[in-house]
């Protein structure tokens, strides 16, 4: 066997636990961990976890729901507790989170019951989940909230967490965003770049966003943009190793400004360029102007189905 045979062979097994309220996405979410190369199954008992988890050396996505029969908070604990203290497995409990009001209206929009409370409004059964759910919740190595996200968000955000599972290399993801809108899930370090001159203010730049060469020069005209880009890539270069050192995988970092439209890109764009320049795998993200290209404010919302 070659060194990276040898090494693939004794690595653990990746296993990623996904639950969370009915309606949440957990069906959504394994079928994008699928696409990721993960063997998965939705609804398992969890009186099989133990041989599913032991008869494969397969990364595995399971999905766990309150709705089997032999389901219970502390038998779910206690399982992950048990698989955890396998060296051979690597595992990760993940829970996706949403908001009550979201949840009841995406059961409206399917006119479906609530598994938890058939014969009564679903509010009632959501609530009774998410209080059941409530130390899972607590435990759990990854929260997701799909409040907000759409299935592509939910790609995405899982794209990052285990997209680079076999890869030594840590993937960086660069973020900007709007303070306004709050600060973006999944997020290792926040910086502000409101203190930079402002585009905003001039009326010929005003529509258009921060990846325009003529906005980009405007913010970098303003003297205290240099030395903030040099002081954040320095400080980056000195954390990233660390990082990678400690077996992350992925480094999210956002940049903010009022709108989210003009400074934090300009600074996403450039700093992405400066590390990637010195070796690292950067992605970026625009939340507010990809946003901007969205059909509708809320094109995304109705695209989630209660997981059957």
């Amino acid at each position: 066997m070659t060194p990276a045979e040898t090494s693939a062979a004794t690595a653990p097994t990746r296993i990623v636990l996904v639950t969370g309220p009915s309606g949440s996405g957990r069906a959504t979410a394994i079928h994008f961990l699928e696409d990721l190369g993960f063997e998965a199954i939705d609804n398992l008992p969890l009186s099989l976890l133990g041989a599913v988890t032991g008869a494969t050396r397969r990364p595995l996505a399971l999905g766990l729901d309150v709705r089997n029969r032999d389901f219970s908070v502390h038998a779910l604990l206690a399982a992950v507790a048990e698989l955890s203290d396998n060296p051979q497995l690597a595992v990760d409990l993940v829970y996706l989170d949403c908001a009550e009001e979201v949840l009841a209206r995406r059961y409206s929009e399917t006119r479906r019951r609530h598994p938890l409370a058939p014969e009564t409004p679903p509010l009632d059964g959501i609530r009774a989940e998410c209080a059941l759910l409530g130390p899972v919740r607590t435990q759990a190595d990854i929260l997701i909230d799909t409040t907000t996200l759409t299935p592509h968000d939910l790609r995405a955000a899982l794209q990052r967490w285990f997209g680079h599972s076999g890869d030594k290399a840590m993937s960086v993801l660069l973020q900007s965003f709007s303070y306004k809108r709050g600060l973006p899930h999944d997020l290792d370090m926040v910086l502000d770049c409101r203190f930079l001159r402002n585009p905003h203010w001039d009326a010929g730049l005003r529509p258009r966003d921060g990846r325009d060469p003529q906005v980009a020069a405007f913010v970098e005209a303003d003297p205290a943009f240099a030395p903030f880009h040099d002081r954040v890539a320095d400080l980056l270069e000195s954390l990233l190793p660390a990082y990678r050192a400690e077996g992350k995988t992925h480094f999210g970092i956002g940049l903010g400004c009022t709108g989210g439209q003009h400074r934090s890109v300009v600074m996403v764009e450039t700093l992405a360029k400066t590390l990637a320049e010195r070796g690292w795998p950067v992605s970026k993200r625009h939340r507010e102007v990809e946003r901007r290209g969205q059909p509708a404010a809320d094109a995304g919302a109705a695209e989630w189905r209660p997981e059957a």
